[in-house]
């Protein structure tokens, strides 16, 4: 799934008017297993100039960056962090280490040739899934529409959760965010 559709997919499972602190704990678990892609990206398209086409279809493939994927989208490393979180009681971590989990647990059956170790350190095994959110050889424009549709209807959900000015206008930054990956896709891959 997108970046966005998971925060808002974490943010519907586990964020509460007037809880600040549960709130950024759900969004930032949500994004955390993508961080490390945007960042190693973000590096190399916007620091060293490094062609979209070159950190998509290969450095995204190389063990290098597989291997740090390994660790930020392993169920393991996220389920300890939950156990960790439900042993101590930690209403914050739990939704952090939850919405970590909720991403995997999107991510897992949505990847076909891109997917991740999700089982690191037991396993490197990489789950290839017949569809994918993004790749129309495997129901991709299906599955993208549909992963729209439910962030759309996630973020009405939260619209009638949260009531203030700001979460209201955040909701909608959420839904620039979740519809602006369709174009940027297209424009990296060429339609």
């Amino acid at each position: 799934m997108n970046t966005p559709a998971h925060l808002i997919f974490g943010a519907a499972a586990f964020a509460r008017p007037n809880d600040w602190k549960i709130n950024c704990a759900a969004i930032l678990g949500a994004f955390a297993p993508d961080a490390s892609l945007y960042a190693m990206a973000g590096w190399h398209l916007r620091v060293l100039g490094t062609p979209p086409e070159v950190v998509f279809r290969e450095l995204y493939y190389s063990d290098a960056w597989q291997s740090v994927f390994a660790v930020d989208n392993s169920f393991f490393v996220w389920g300890a962090l939950l156990a960790l979180a439900l042993y101590f009681r930690r209403s914050a971590g739990i939704a952090f280490a939850g919405a970590g989990l909720l991403h995997l647990a999107l991510d897992f059956p949505l990847h076909h040739d891109d997917g991740r170790m999700h089982f690191w350190p037991v396993s490197t095994w990489v789950f290839e899934s017949p569809v994918s959110y993004w790749d129309r050889a495997h129901y991709g424009d299906i599955i993208g529409p549909i992963e729209i549709a439910v962030s759309l209807l996630l973020l009405g959900l939260l619209w009638r959760r949260f009531r203030s000015a700001i979460a209201r206008g955040l909701l909608l930054l959420a839904a620039c965010f979740q519809i602006a990956p369709v174009f940027f896709w297209l424009l990296v891959f060429d339609g």
